[in-house]
């Protein structure tokens, strides 16, 4: 049973191969921003609480993230070990976040990499100006999060500048070390 932690910024690919990786060593991979998608849908006080927030363009607080991360993990699928991605997003998160963690895998892209890369997606949410805030936001809030790893002996940086399979194997090589 490992527990992983797939990191890196907006176009890395880290959702690719956090599915990738937890296929390849049969374990659940559990993507945050897929699951309060499918919460906010859930007509609960919660759904709607997280829908509420969504829709404001805001961030779910710390406490409320922490607490469905921890709550999905605390299910059956998730015993044998999991790859999650898109969590934690901040220092206090990672904090409050006391799940057993193995490694935490860092895809290394370039800013100018990551843009070129959600441009292609053509998403209605991926202009040239709202990927740079989301970049900014995550060199100031979540950078910090790969030093809290780093200093726990955790971390590895992987180049997330090469093909999808190159990048998999290099991953799956640094795991059986």
């Amino acid at each position: 049973m490992m527990n992983i932690i797939m990191m890196g910024p907006q176009g890395s690919g880290k959702s690719t191969q956090a599915e990738l990786l937890a296929e390849q060593l049969g374990m659940a991979h559990l993507e945050a921003g897929e699951l309060l998608h499918y919460l906010s849908q859930v007509a609960t006080p919660q759904g709607r609480a997280i829908k509420k927030i969504m829709a404001s363009g805001q961030l779910v607080g710390d406490e409320l993230m922490v607490k469905i991360i921890k709550q999905r993990l605390a299910e059956p699928q998730y015993q044998n070990g999991f790859v999650l991605d898109g969590f934690p997003r901040v220092l206090s998160q990672a904090r409050q976040f006391d799940a057993k963690i193995e490694r935490v895998f860092y895809l290394q892209v370039s800013d100018q990499e990551g843009v070129k890369r959600l441009l292609k997606r053509k998403r209605a949410d991926d202009t040239a100006a709202t990927i740079q805030k989301r970049l900014l936001l995550y060199h100031q809030e979540t950078e910090p999060v790969l030093d809290f790893y780093r200093s726990r002996g955790v971390l590895t940086t992987v180049d997330g500048e090469r093909s999808v399979e190159a990048i998999h194997q290099d991953i799956l090589k640094r795991i059986k070390r």
